[in-house]
């Protein structure tokens, strides 16, 4: 297993990848014209709709849809719902929809329509296996899995462009969002090199006034996202003695873009204190990559993990995540696996000294990857680089361009999202 030491970070989504910083409340309010404005539709055209169970008509968050012969691809948001803009002269192609546990969906762009468009998926079902599966064999396919990191996963210097999205939330309030579409320079797998990022676009909109006498802000951007692909930086949760930290189990296999996979269960032992994690690996019956991982961090001790996450606070003030999850995705490129989507969710409670009440935020960031190709010499768009300690809440401009993100594919917005905008707008 690589030894991930080269990174300037504590551990996963801890030291410069995502820490809160939280400072005595100064009145701030950063002014927009507009939210999700319309864009020049010349080249290339827009389809809407939602993503759902064919028989619970359940919405499936976060399917990933994908323009086959193509590298156009998006993702759904929270809620089930899509919107991919194809370049007109892909007019003609089909929409691949896959969603873990179900079978994919291929339609014919040319059969969607502009708006309100409904997808159903099928699941996928399996039947069991009666063959037990013991511990020690949950722990040889985990070592499997990582051992083949350089078969699996691209040796090349990958050009990405990738949307970005965090926001910060207040019980069920909206008072922080930020956009970004960013460059990603994403290194060989087997690279001891860090990946970087700069930035193209960017946008905010911040309302500051119910944030009571705090102001949060998250430290690390789309850099937190990125070390998220636990393939390239292993090591940030499965250091070399992960067989001595984790219980390794077997789950129900199932299955993620047709194909069969092993899902192997882990969590630390009963004897570990420190805080670690526990999830789910998906490993392709075939190769032995992981393709896909959800998991979170153990927060039962409260102050261990305030710890990892919390850079600067009031005095007076007790802040602590309850909880913290993580999504992961890869997909498959010409026999290689690649960096698509992850996610982190975070919620934290605030206990202040002489108040009855205490107070819960939600903090959320994302990263999809829309496009991708091999690095050349040909010229780059004009772009910033990123640090990996990042603030982007300041770093990004304000929102004032009604065209703002022209062809470049987006998640679409939450409902309580685009809501939480006309309010502050409103306000403004």
């Amino acid at each position: 297993m690589k030894n991930p030491g080269h990174l300037n970070i504590k551990g996963l989504l801890t030291g410069s990848t995502l820490l809160l910083i939280i400072a005595i409340f100064s009145l701030n309010i950063f002014t927009s014209t507009t939210a999700f404005g319309q864009s020049d539709t010349s080249s290339f055209t827009q389809f809407k709709g939602i993503i759902l169970d064919s028989k619970s008509k359940k919405e499936l968050a976060f399917a990933t849809l994908s323009v086959l012969g193509t590298n156009i691809a998006g993702v759904s948001n929270s809620e089930g719902e899509f919107s991919l803009k194809v370049p007109r002269e892909n007019a003609n192609a089909d929409l691949m929809i896959s969603f873990l546990g179900y079978k994919n969906k291929v339609i014919s762009i040319k059969d969607l329509k502009p708006e309100n468009n409904e997808i159903l998926l099928e699941a996928f079902n399996i039947a069991l296996s009666e063959i037990i599966i013991s511990t020690n064999d949950a722990e040889k396919l985990f070592n499997q899995a990582i051992s083949r990191i350089e078969q699996n996963y691209s040796s090349d210097q990958n050009l990405m462009t990738g949307f970005y999205r965090e926001t910060i939330r207040k019980r069920r309030t909206y008072l922080s969002l930020s956009e970004s579409v960013v460059e990603i320079q994403k290194q060989p797998y087997m690279s001891n090199v860090d990946d970087f990022i700069e930035l193209f676009k960017g946008r905010k909109n911040t309302d500051y006034t119910r944030l009571d006498t705090l102001t949060f802000k998250l430290q690390g951007g789309p850099y937190t996202t990125m070390f998220l692909d636990i393939m390239k930086y292993p090591g940030l949760i499965f250091t070399d003695d992960a067989l001595k930290v984790y219980d390794f189990s077997m789950e129900n296999n199932t299955q993620i873009d047709e194909r069969k996979v092993y899902v192997l269960a882990f969590k630390q032992k009963p004897a570990i204190t420190a805080p670690l994690y526990y999830g789910k690996l998906f490993i392709d019956t075939e190769s032995m990559a992981i393709i896909s991982a959800t998991f979170n961090l153990n927060v039962e001790d409260r102050k261990a993990a305030a710890l990892m996450f919390t850079q600067k606070k009031p005095a007076g003030a007790e802040v602590y995540p309850i909880e913290a999850s993580y999504q992961i995705n890869y997909r498959e490129q010409n026999g290689k696996w690649l960096f698509s989507y992850s996610r982190g969710d975070i919620t934290f409670r605030v206990n202040w000294d002489k108040r009855l009440f205490n107070t819960t935020y939600e903090t959320s960031v994302e990263m999809a990857v829309t496009d991708w190709r091999k690095k050349t010499n040909e010229p780059q768009k004009a772009t910033q680089k990123l640090r990996q300690n990042v603030i982007m809440m300041d770093k990004v401009s304000n929102f004032a361009d009604p065209e703002f993100w022209g062809e470049y594919n987006i998640i679409e917005p939450e409902k309580s999202i685009e809501s939480a905008i006309r309010k502050i707008q409103r306000k403004i």
